[in-house]
């Protein structure tokens, strides 16, 4: 039977609707699902092996998180920022992160910090090992995590969400060879938790985003295709 189609009822033991919106998201997250990348209806219930309801209910999940955008008669796509978008996400990256920064210097505990050197660690390897999409990862959790360090829920929920669009701005707009950040610059960040000085790590961290925003080149990208069941059908 054609997936499209199954029954709902049929659905009851297949992968649900918040599988199927992490998989997505950690894809675009990672830069395997570029801006402007059709998300076939068809395609995704082949992948998932789940029928057209369960996919339809996933995009909109996607959409209220702003990593999918919908349209009327052509279907649904990966958001795909505009160069003005990517100067905003960066100002209020610019204007929150340091201030991020500074809050977890000096509420992290030593066992924050020993979370915040293995991750390092982590990061460190995946450049090492040229496991690009590992690296990508970790970069975007390392911001995500200095707001989970600084103890603001707040904060934290709005981290994710601009993380989420720094991906999405860096695989249109970022130079070849550009990842989310440098694990370099990541390390001397973190160095500043073991002198526990916060100012300077609120000085890092602008530094830091100053130089991510540097290297984008503001222009129009052309978007390869993807294979989405190859992306997402189980090996």
């Amino acid at each position: 039977m054609d997936v499209s189609t199954r029954n709902p009822v049929a659905e009851s033991d297949e992968i649900d609707e918040g599988d199927i919106v992490e998989r997505i998201f950690e894809a675009v997250i990672e830069q395997r699902l570029p801006p402007g990348t059709k998300l076939s209806e068809s395609a995704l219930c082949d992948a998932f092996g789940v029928g057209r309801m369960r996919i339809r209910r996933s995009l909109l999940l996607l959409a209220s998180r702003e990593v999918v955008e919908l349209h009327a008669n052509r279907g649904a796509f990966v958001a795909s920022p505009t160069a003005e978008q990517a100067r905003e996400v960066f100002e209020a990256r610019l204007a929150l992160e340091p201030n991020i920064a500074r809050l977890a210097v000096q509420r992290a505990t030593d066992e924050d910090i020993a979370t915040l050197n293995l991750h390092l660690e982590m990061e460190h390897l995946a450049h090492k090992e040229r496991r690009r999409h590992d690296a990508i990862r970790l970069s975007g959790q390392f911001h995500t995590l200095m707001a989970q360090v600084a103890g603001n829920a707040v904060l934290l929920r709005t981290m994710k969400e601009l993380v989420t669009r720094t991906s999405l701005i860096i695989g249109i707009f970022g130079a070849p060879g550009v990842s989310n950040c440098r694990d370099d610059d990541h390390a001397a960040i973190v160095g500043a938790f073991h002198t526990r000085d916060a100012e300077k790590a609120a000085w890092m961290m602008t530094q830091h985003l100053r130089h991510i925003e540097s290297h984008l080149q503001l222009g129009a990208k052309a978007t390869d295709s993807v294979d989405l069941v190859k992306l997402f059908a189980k090996p």
